[in-house]
């Protein structure tokens, strides 16, 4: 009988199948694997990596799990077309978003997700939110304010929605955490090199909303969630337009706050 350590030494390890699915997720996301196509058989990919059929097998199941692909058996990995993927997991999202230049189009979709979700999670959170609630929100606010450089205004503005998102002691809406933070994350790629001011030019939004929170005002809440996120729109759309009269597909970056 196989003994213990016998069984965890052909378990594949998550750092390779990491590897695998990371790679294959992002050549798939950027067409460098377009839809319609065939992913190589199980032994290319186990050469290529360097790593056994388990950990090839596992990367492509998840793949599968993600929508990215359909394994038919004797018929091959086929990589299926966009509308087919999990466009919510974080995975893909970071895998779709992840390169030299966002596409802005996909930025303006996630948008109006963000459009959808936030403003009504704003107002139930200015129903709900506990005293420990509005405390993270208030805090998170304060540390916008005082952010002074790239990181420290990323990770508290990331965390100023994630908090109000908490609040709402929805599970499902609390479900879209690991999606809110990876659009957040993406969004803020376009903004490592922004110049204008516009982060200080939103801090307005985000202090209304949490006011609004704070005074348990829903309809105010949403509002101020809306004008907070309708605001970043109109950066992206303007890049947008920036990019076209450009003739470039990303344009110059000066999208600065989410």
């Amino acid at each position: 009988m196989p003994t213990t350590r016998a069984k965890s030494a052909r378990r594949p390890k998550p750092g390779r199948i990491h590897a695998v699915l990371t790679t294959l997720g992002r050549e798939i996301a950027q067409e460098i694997i377009p839809a319609g196509a065939l992913l190589p058989p199980e032994h290319d990919l186990e050469v290529r990596f360097a790593v056994g059929r388990g950990v090839v097998r596992e990367a492509i199941k998840t793949l599968s799990g993600k929508g990215l692909v359909s394994v038919r058996p004797r018929h091959g990995t086929r990589v299926l077309p966009r509308s087919d993927w999990s466009l919510l997991d974080r995975d893909v999202l970071s895998w779709l978003v992840g390169q030299d230049k966002p596409d802005v189009e996909l930025l303006l979709a996630i948008q109006e997700v963000r459009s959808i979700i936030e403003p009504a999670a704003a107002a139930l959170a200015a129903t709900r939110a506990t005293k420990k609630d509005r405390q993270r929100i208030n805090a998170a606010l304060a540390a916008m304010e005082i952010s002074d450089n790239q990181a420290s205004a990323t990770a508290a503005d990331k965390a100023f929605h994630l908090a109000i998102l908490d609040a709402t002691h929805n599970p499902v809406l609390q479900g879209f955490r690991g999606a809110i933070d990876t659009i957040l994350s993406t969004v803020f790629l376009v903004a490592v090199d922004s110049v204008g001011g516009w982060f200080e030019g939103n801090l307005p939004n985000h202090a209304a909303t949490a006011r609004a929170i704070e005074e348990r005002d829903a309809q105010k809440a949403r509002d101020a969630m809306a004008q907070l996120v309708g605001y970043t729109g109109s950066r992206l759309s303007k890049r947008q337009a920036g990019s076209r009269r450009d003739g470039r597909p990303g344009g110059p970056s000066i999208l600065r706050q989410t």
